[in-house]
């Protein structure tokens, strides 16, 4: 059962013709600004429910009416319900190359959809086109009609965009089958690179050059329209690397972010094997290496890790690039080498030496004691007993020495003839390089375990700490609350010192006070005087991070990081860590990055949920005001009613300028006043509620006003009322009874706040659109800054005034101009008093009736 939904011909009679034979579902007619529009029926659709519908035009947007916004959404409500879709869709209305898309035709495009809309499409049929053929269509009028045609043709559809866009829509399809193809390889569990899609990995280090490799990554990646991705892989030997070493790579992780790449920390025994499995599972085609340094002789028991990969069966290709290296570089070569040496030869290294030595000679002594009742055989194993502690303790180094030393030893001590390095026995040369290898093999896994170990730890110890926070950050629910549990976390993880800086009202960053009192929150003023609210703001406003570690005021010796959440950038947290080092590591400062992303999103759900509060707060305080409101009024209308019609009854029978007269018209009035603030009351409830109706029709502008007036004869009667003539403004197309309540509101408004004899003017004009209605008083004027606010609801222009009246008659005209798709404001006078004036639509007049003798006719 397949349906037409909707099709949009564009007047096409070949695209008509194609609509033969096919069930076509009726357009739904909706009325929209005096104009009768069609729209998809999508209550229709639904009740027919056939097995596929063809809707065309998916970013399509629907008329003010509709159940949906989008006809996107009209198309998700489809699927749930069960049918199947046929839709279509041009590549510039995917919302991710909306801007792209503007940049090369110059033209916005407005009318877009998600792109997890179209990553939705269970299959995507690209229909392409050369730009010629297509603007030979055009040219014959087969995509529009000639007068559209000629004008698409000089526009948007020019050659150079066609060309633009027609890449753009082949490189989004085939990002998709890209994305299939990935999905199938894993599925599959396909290890073998298929290069239908150029994928390039860089392996930084801290070793020269590595700037000059990403940079020549990057121009590889730009030249072939490529992706491109950058990684360091943090081996157990990553923990002995030294400041600078570290310093670096964190720079020339950043360096390859900003020139575009997609950067990663890995972490693996082998850097080779690590990379070659990362760059198999992202589907890599090409592999960029540095040059090795070292020399040929040290490459072939060292092989490098260009050498390995090329060296293996892959289908990845390799490209090696020559490390340049610039006299600055050569420089600072001394001053890095010592820093490496030195934290090679660290003072635990040192000891781990010191205790092989020891070892060993403990482990000789217990051996001597131990030679009359044990063979060589079993005295050896003591030897290897002691290699193992060390490796364990000290790590690889010592675990050598104390191989050598107890081969050594063994030798000295125990081999006949004893105290001497000669062997009488040549099968005991066996039991050294035996003895000797076994030790090396056992020291050097030990110290691998180890090591690994001690990443696993330290995985583990991040891994504990993210979960941490993310568990406390759940259940925080109030700003202080974030503040602590976030400063608490970063300070014991990272061993620093730590601020967070919310922004004011005015966008202004302060450091979060607490209980109202300006104080840092656990921390110790003195190191606190550091941190520059300067800094934090560029922080803050560009989004980026600044001070320590960072290309912007490196100098600093607090780091800045932005807490970016999905909507904006919520404050800033200011770190001053003990140890640089704690920071300066690629995983650290990954680690630190992601705290501040949690935190950016706790303090961002906890706005939110007080914007959801306070607004169910408002919804309903609201709804109860009115109800209130509306209760009261119907309650008081009648009595109201009688009672200024006994008052009416009673001045007519007693003689004017009596003192029972005066009483009884001071009575009636104030009645009347009541009146008209319950009448007030019960607009504005209706006009709440929504159920008022405009109820419009052709009227003159004059006639209202004059009604206006007439209704309030008694409250203008110590005015002058002075109206300029309208003859030339137009019929308007309003419902003149609510039309005439906003000008008695505007006058009774200007009689409350001007004196008696004070002269009120109205007036109006028009241009082609729209007419232009004012009403200005000789009165107090407006208080400065409430422009604005004086249409909002139970505002009064002085508070505690002795004024009658609560507020609802300005923000009872608000909402009726704006029902009827106009406007209102004030404005203060240059002498005095104040102007109000609001703007109505101007509708096409309606054609005359002919005579009756023409009708005869």
């Amino acid at each position: 059962h397949v349906l037409v939904g909707v099709i949009e011909t564009h007047g096409r009679a070949e695209t008509e013709s194609m609509l033969q034979g096919l069930t076509v579902l009726p357009l739904r007619q909706i009325t929209y600004r005096d104009k009768t529009l069609t729209e998809f029926d999508i209550d229709a659709a639904l009740k027919l429910h056939p097995s596929v519908i063809l809707v065309d035009e998916l970013a399509h947007s629907n008329v003010e009416g509709c159940r949906h916004k989008k006809r996107w959404q009209d198309v998700e409500e489809l699927l749930s319900s069960g049918i199947d879709v046929y839709t279509t869709v041009n590549v510039q209305h995917i919302e991710s190359l909306n801007d792209i898309v503007a940049q090369i035709t110059g033209i916005k495009v407005h009318e877009t959809i998600p792109d997890r809309v179209f990553d939705l499409a269970d299959e995507v049929l690209l229909v392409d086109l050369p730009p010629e053929a297509l603007l030979q269509r055009l040219q014959e009028g087969r995509v529009y009609i000639a007068e559209q045609a000629e004008k698409a043709t000089s526009h948007f559809f020019r050659k150079g965009n066609l060309i633009a866009l027609r890449e753009l829509a082949l490189r989004r399809t085939a990002d998709r089958v890209d994305a299939q193809m990935q999905e199938y390889r894993q599925h599959q569990s396909i290890h073998q690179v298929w290069q239908t899609h150029e994928r390039i990995l860089v392996g930084i280090g801290p070793g020269r050059g590595s700037e000059n490799l990403i940079r020549t990554a990057a121009r590889l990646a730009y030249s072939l329209k490529a992706e491109w991705l950058a990684v360091f892989i943090e081996t157990p030997a990553a923990h002995e690397m030294g400041v600078e070493q570290r310093k670096q790579v964190t720079e020339l992780l950043r360096l390859a972010q900003s020139l575009g790449a997609t950067t990663a920390n890995l972490n693996g025994d082998s850097v080779t094997d690590t990379l070659l499995q990362y760059a198999l599972g992202h589907n890599v085609s090409r592999i960029v290496l540095g040059k090795p340094t070292r020399s040929l002789l040290a490459r072939v028991f060292h092989p490098s890790v260009s050498d390995q990969i090329a060296s293996m069966k892959s289908d990845i290709d390799v490209h090696i690039v020559m490390k340049s290296q610039n006299p600055a570089s050569k420089a600072k070569k001394p001053a890095l080498a010592a820093g490496e040496l030195s934290s090679h030869f660290s003072r635990q290294k040192q000891r781990g030496y010191l205790w092989a030595l020891i070892i060993s000679a403990i482990t000789s002594a217990v051996a001597s004691m131990l030679l009359p009742y044990f063979e060589l055989a079993n005295i050896i194993m003591l030897y290897l007993l002691g290699v193992m502690l060390i490796s364990m303790r000290y790590g690889k180094g010592p675990g050598i020495v104390a191989s050598l030393l107890s081969v050594s030893t063994f030798d000295f001590f125990f081999v006949p003839p004893r105290f001497s390095f000669t062997v009488s026995d040549t099968q005991y040369v066996m039991t050294f390089a035996i003895m000797l290898s076994v030790a090396l093999v056992i020291s050097n896994l030990t110290a691998i375990l180890r090591r690994q170990a001690l990443m696993a730890s330290a995985r583990e110890k991040r891994s504990f700490a993210l979960y941490e926070i993310g568990k406390e950050l759940a259940s925080a629910m109030t700003t202080t609350h974030i503040v602590e549990v976030s400063i608490h976390h970063v300070s014991r993880m990272f061993d620093s010192s730590v601020a967070i800086l919310a922004p004011g009202a005015d966008e202004q960053l302060q450091v979060v006070h607490m209980s109202g009192t300006r104080k840092y929150l656990d921390l110790p003023a003195a190191q606190l005087e550091g941190v520059d609210i300067g800094i934090a703001q560029w922080t803050y406003d560009h989004q980026q991070q600044a001070g320590l570690g960072t290309d912007t005021l490196p100098s600093s010796k607090i780091l800045y990081i932005p807490l970016k959440a999905p909507m904006r950038t919520r404050g800033v947290l200011a770190i001053l860590p003990e140890n640089i080092q704690d920071i300066l590591l690629p995983e650290q400062r990954q680690l630190l990055d992601t705290f501040a992303a949690q935190i950016g999103l706790a303090l961002e759900r906890k706005h939110y949920v007080e914007v959801a509060r306070d607004a169910l707060i408002s919804m309903e305080t609201e709804h109860l005001r009115n109800s209130l409101l509306s209760a009261i009024s119907h309650d008081l209308r009648t009595p109201l009613t009688s009672i200024i019609g006994s008052t009416s009854q009673l001045k007519d029978s007693l003689k004017p300028g009596s003192a029972e007269y005066e009483l009884v018209t001071a009575l009636h009035e104030q009645a009347y006043r009541m009146q008209s603030l319950v009448l007030n009351l019960l607009d504005m409830a209706r006009l709440q509620s929504g159920t008022v109706k405009l109820n419009s029709d052709w009227q003159v502008l004059e006639e209202i006003v004059g009604s206006a007036i007439n209704g309030l004869r008694m409250v203008l009667q110590q005015h002058h009322i002075i109206v300029r003539p309208m003859e030339a403004i137009p019929l308007l197309f309003v419902d003149a009874v609510l039309i005439e309540r906003v000008l008695s509101n505007l006058l009774d408004n200007a009689c409350k706040y001007s004196a008696a004899g004070s002269r009120i003017m109205i007036a109006a004009n028009c241009d082609n659109s729209q007419v232009f209605v004012s009403v200005a008083d000789e009165g107090q004027g407006l208080p400065p800054g409430m422009q604005d606010s004086i249409f909002q609801k139970f505002t009064r222009g002085r508070s505690e005034s002795a004024t009658p009246g609560v507020g609802l008659g300005l923000s009872i005209c608000k909402s009726i101009i704006e029902a009827h798709g106009g406007s209102i404001w004030a404005e203060k006078n240059q002498e005095k008093g104040a102007t109000f004036m609001f703007s109505l639509p101007l509708k096409p007049q309606p054609l005359p009736h002919p005579p009756i003798d023409e009708l005869e006719t």
